[in-house]
This record gives structure tokens, sequence and C-alpha cells, in this order.
């Protein structure tokens, strides 16, 4: 027997972030139903299941989008045969178009429709697209309040310019794909490493002072690490300064110095 059979209620949404809006319709159902998008994600496909214990059943955008409001409720009943409730947000829309909403969804199914108003934080709608601006922006305080937790992204541990380890800091250099990443500059952040998390540094944007390449450097505070392969996962505490060019490598490797010294203020409140 299918999983879903048992399924009775269900929370619709596209859940990126699974941020603290998300959270009250998810306590309210025993699964989740989530439209997949590609790419400028807070939280990347299948890694929305990391931040809740409820079933993730996953629909892509791309293969729904055509279906009419009641084809799409239709699909639900057929996919969810013990549906007895359906929890959507205040905003909700769904079919061709985006033509149906959460009034109409209830109108349409013969099951009770749970609609749950806006959530807001300090006057701030809480919203996925908000949450993004804030990281676009650097704002890490704010992205972090209306999220619920450090904006974190995950990446690949790549072979850099060889300049850190040999004229600078020492650093790990990171591939990211699909995730909404922060405004250039320079972060306070922490860098989990084998499931444990270390205070770092880390430098977003293009190397305007050596090669002009995009890269994610991060250099971890008060320890020495042996070499790291795989994956790993970067938080972002604090904007520390906004990207820069430097007229050589000492006058950088001054400012990193200054960087570091920051960052650590920083994590240490």
């Amino acid at each position: 027997m299918s999983f879903r059979n048992t399924i009775k209620s269900i929370a619709i949404g596209s859940f990126d972030g699974i941020h603290i809006a998300h959270q009250a319709l998810i306590e309210k159902a025993d699964a989740l139903v989530i439209i997949e998008r590609n790419g400028g994600y807070l939280t990347a496909g299948y890694k929305r299941a990391n931040f809740t214990s409820k079933v993730c059943c996953f629909y892509h955008f791309d293969s729904i989008k055509g279906l009419s409001p009641k084809e799409f409720v239709e699909m639900l009943k057929s996919d969810f045969p013990k549906l007895e409730t359906i929890v959507v947000g205040y905003d909700f829309h769904f079919g061709k178009n985006k033509s149906g909403n959460a009034r109409l969804l209830a109108s349409l199914c013969d099951r009770k429709v749970l609609i749950i108003d806006e959530v807001s934080v300090d006057g701030i709608s809480v919203h996925s697209r908000t949450i993004k601006t804030y990281i676009q922006e650097g704002n890490m305080l704010w992205a972090k309040k209306l999220l619920g937790r450090r904006y974190h992204i995950e990446g690949s541990v790549i072979r850099g310019q060889g300049i850190g380890k040999n004229a600078l800091f020492a650093t790990l250099n990171l591939e990211v794909k699909s995730y909404v990443l922060p405004k250039e500059g320079v972060y306070a952040t922490q860098m989990c490493i084998a499931g444990v998390w270390r205070d770092s540094v880390s430098f977003l944007g293009h190397r305007v002072s050596t090669d002009g390449a995009f890269a994610i450097e991060t250099h971890i505070l008060d320890k020495e690490i042996a070499e790291v392969r795989g994956r790993v996962s970067l938080a972002f505490v604090g904007h520390i300064r906004a990207n820069a060019k430097f007229k050589s490598l000492a006058l950088l490797k001054k400012q990193i110095g200054e960087d570091i010294m920051k960052a650590k203020e920083i994590l240490s409140c």
C-alpha cells in the first residue's frame, strides 16, 4: 500500500525556506505537498525535508502548470484517496495562470480547506521573496528573523587559486549551485565540516584584487583544518563589509586580518 493512502491532511505550497510562516501550515497537516521549480532557492529541492518531520511529496511546477483549478483538485483527490483536509496560506494560488485561489479551492473541493492567515514579524509579512530580498541586500539579521534560523547554503569544496594559503590566509573554496546568494562582500560565518560547525569568515563575490573570477572562500578561525573534500554547509551570521579592490596583496592581507577580528566580534555575541 502506498504511504499516500494513509495521509488524511496535506499542506500545499512551494515551502522554499520552510520559514516561520510555512511552519504555521505544516503544524496543521500530516504531509507537505511541495510545488517544485528550478533554481533560486532558499532551500533547494529535497533539502526542505531536513527542516520538517512531516512526509514531503513533490510535484514539479512544469508538470502541473497547465492544469485548470478543477483538474488540480481532482489530481489531489486521486493521489491522496484518504484526504480529509487541505491546508493553504491566505495568498495561495493554483491552476493554470494562477487562476485559482484559496477560496476557489474551498468551493471546488468536497474536503475541509483550512486557510492560514498572514504571519508577520515586527510588522513585516513573512514571505520567501521578502527573505530573498534581505539576503541579496546582505541583511542576514532580518533573514534570520523571518526564516527562524540562520540562512545557510551547501556546496562542494573545489581547488582555489592557491594564493590564500601562500600569501594571505588559507581558505576553503566552494562551488554552490541553485541557492540565492548574499550580495558580494565579506561575512562572519559558520561552516559545517563533517558535522561540526566552526566559526569562520567568508568572502563571496568577484576577486577584483586578483583574477576577477567569482568565488566563495572561507577561512576557518583559530583552527588548522586538514584537507577537506566533499560537501560542506556555510551559514551567514553577519555582513562585515562590501567587496573592494586592493592595490597589493599586502593591503588585502591587512584588511583580511581586520575582517577576522570583526568576524570574531560578531560571532561572540
